[in-house]
């Protein structure tokens, strides 16, 4: 298997470097296996993970051939292609960052490329659907929207029973353009999925990157960011449900190396049964170059049952002192008593307090994605894991 690009194109902090790693912009990045090692789970990166349930996908030799097949809806204006590895557009979003992200880039034999044409506003959503996973697969995806474009895609992950996926899904938003981004992963409860998002952000171009996982044994998705011009707006919100035994993990890399750019990040979860484990690690950077940046980083949990976990560490460096704002919040509890106390009091039974409880958490943030159809399924989605739990 070839390596790819020696590097990718535009601003990424690059070096390989196998030492110690003061700041989150110093980790090692590269497109060459011997570059990122096998992790061993006292890494930073990796101490959260349960390596025993994630490690096959360390090792290429560990994959079948082929890569995991996908398909694509999308009004005829979206131009869809199918490319080899060494087309020259894929590999320019940043380079893979983990021992996943690594062995993904270096195991794909074609790539699916979605690219909304300079000018165009895409009113459909554009759906990306990956059902049909056998084995251990990798997969490559990018999304690429040309200049003053505006279109909205949803990746969907469904189905797959005992499969493993290993995923790179670049996304490119060129300058001026208006991109949204959703990714839903409503796996098999056997699924193992680990995913590299890595995205780029154009100059005065507004970008919304949401993630949602409900299902899997073990779902891990990184996403880092990549801002490429000034007046960028980037939007990173996510919302999960974790049940028993499972383990879901998001990690969000927010790097701010350009000057007058905005972030808001926001990622809320529900976790209910024994064993239930959810992680997540929201990383900001502002580097000296950003100036006027302002930028927020929020996690919600709402820990349902006992036996339920929840960790969440928020990071922010800070290299500028000229910013307009910068913070990060993080909180885990149980349901407001208050809240709970309020709704009974009023006649309503403790179990439906609990579930309207339980909706206003994540509707807030559903209300956001602004497709209407996908929100609805989500809100049914939750009402179904709350039925779960009273079954």
């Amino acid at each position: 298997m070839t390596t790819g690009h020696a590097m990718a194109q535009g601003h990424s902090h690059g070096a390989v470097d196998k030492g110690e790693h003061a700041s989150r912009g110093d980790r090692p990045t590269s497109f060459r296996l011997e570059d990122i090692p096998t992790p061993r789970g006292r890494e930073e990166d990796w101490r959260f993970t349960p390596m025993r349930r994630i490690e096959r996908l360390f090792e290429p030799e560990n994959y079948d051939e082929a890569d995991a097949p996908v398909t694509v809806e999308a009004p005829d204006v979206v131009l869809v292609e199918q490319v080899n590895r060494g087309d020259e557009r894929l590999g320019t979003v940043l380079a893979p960052g983990d021992r996943t992200a690594v062995v993904a880039w270096n195991g794909f034999a074609e790539s699916t490329l979605v690219t909304i044409p300079r000018d165009c506003q895409v009113d459909t959503p554009i759906v990306i659907t990956i059902d049909a996973v056998e084995g251990t697969r990798t997969q490559h995806l990018m999304v690429r929207a040309e200049e003053l474009s505006k279109a909205t895609v949803i990746i969907s992950h469904t189905g797959s029973a005992e499969a493993a996926l290993n995923q790179t899904i670049e996304i490119d938003a060129a300058q001026a353009s208006e991109l949204t981004v959703v990714s839903v992963q409503e796996w098999d409860r056997s699924v193992l999925h680990a995913s590299n998002h890595r995205i780029a952000v154009g100059q005065d171009t507004k970008l919304t990157h949401i993630v949602v996982t409900f299902g899997g044994d073990l779902v891990r998705i990184s996403a880092d960011t990549d801002f490429r011009g000034t007046g960028a707006e980037l939007t990173m919100l996510g919302l999960y449900f974790v049940d028993e035994g499972q383990h879901l993990e998001h990690r969000v890399f927010v790097d701010h190396s350009q000057p007058n750019c905005y972030s808001r990040v926001t990622y809320k979860g529900a976790l209910q049964g024994a064993n239930a484990h959810s992680v997540w690690i929201g990383d900001c950077l502002i580097e000296n170059t950003a100036d006027d940046t302002d930028t927020y980083e929020l996690n919600r949990n709402l820990v349902l049952t006992e036996g339920a976990k929840a960790d969440s560490v928020p990071n922010l460096e800070i290299e500028n002192g000229e910013i307009k704002g910068a913070g990060h919040a993080s909180a885990t509890g149980r349901f407001d008593d208050e809240q709970l106390f309020y709704l009974m009091s009023r006649g309503v039974p403790e179990m439906e307090a609990r579930r309207l409880v339980v909706r206003g958490f994540f509707a807030e943030l559903i209300h956001q994605i602004g497709v209407p159809q996908l929100q609805d399924h989500l809100m049914a989605l939750i009402e179904a894991e709350l039925a779960r739990a009273r079954s």
